[in-house]
């Protein structure tokens, strides 16, 4: 039995497992009524000081009769491809995640997946929610490129999860622009007309392609106007939707790290449900 470890430090979300029930406690008080049957969404993946909560949100909206949640993350490039962990397990505050290889076994028969031995936060800091919110639930901890694969993945695990008679839900794990001096971005100047540039230009044009659920654009736009980060993981996630049914999106929660620690470098946040 192979179990994936955490890896990032207490910094990104607490160690304890009361410290992590605290913390989420406080999220809870801030969910604001919404609609609760999601099979597919898209979440940041910062800190939970500074994403956290709409993570969280956009999560306690999927539907809770699911067997497996598949959360997919990025940091990769256009041509990294598809990763999977292997491990049977996934270590939480709350215990472990028994990982869904099954599923993946029926994923891997339909597009290649490569190993993904490198720990990452973009699927490790969502992971404590799933096993709060869904105590029985399997997970799969996915990443993919931000390419035409990310359209492959996800519908490879509509036909798998249909395939096995699964109750899958996808969530992409995808913050949007990282703006600023720290992140060597920095076409609209500084200040706050930088800050109001981010937030009503470059991110509203991301959220609205994939409220619309507009995979083409999407890319696009995160490619050429590096509005997202880790794009993959939302593009899989619209893919999954659209082919379940879903028509459009709808925008649960924004804010920026701006919101929570003021600076001239700052990272735009969107909550996004697809039920």
């Amino acid at each position: 039995m192979r179990v994936r470890k955490r890896y990032l430090p207490p910094g990104w979300y607490p160690g304890a497992e009361e410290k992590a029930r605290q913390a989420i406690a406080g999220m809870e008080k801030s969910v604001r009524p919404g609609p609760t049957q999601g099979i597919a969404g898209i979440v940041p993946h910062a800190g939970w000081e500074f994403s956290g909560g709409i993570a969280f949100e956009v999560l306690s909206r999927i539907s809770r009769s699911m067997d497996t949640i598949v959360i997919i993350g990025g940091h990769l490039g256009p041509a990294d491809g598809i990763l999977c962990a292997f491990e049977d397990f996934y270590e939480t505050p709350f215990g472990q995640l028994a990982a869904d290889m099954d599923l993946l076994a029926a994923v891997r028969a339909a597009v290649p997946v490569t190993e993904d031995r490198t720990a990452d936060n973009t699927v490790e800091v969502q992971l404590p929610f799933v096993k709060y919110l869904f105590p029985d639930a399997m997970v799969l901890g996915m990443r993919a490129s931000p390419s035409r694969d990310a359209d492959r993945l996800g519908k490879a695990l509509a036909a798998a999860a249909r395939a096995l008679g699964r109750r899958a839900a996808v969530i992409g794990s995808t913050d949007l622009t990282h703006y600023g001096s720290s992140y060597g971005f920095a076409p609209a100047g500084a200040g706050n007309k930088a800050l109001r540039w981010m937030r009503e230009v470059n991110d509203h044009r991301f959220i609205q392609s994939v409220l619309a659920m507009d995979f083409d654009a999407a890319l696009d736009r995160a490619l050429r106007e590096k509005s997202a980060c880790s794009a993959g993981g939302a593009l899989a996630a619209l893919t999954f939707a659209r082919e379940n049914g879903v028509k459009e999106g709808h925008l649960v929660r924004y804010s920026t790290s701006y919101d929570v620690h003021p600076g001239d470098s700052f990272v735009g946040y969107a909550g996004i449900l697809y039920s």
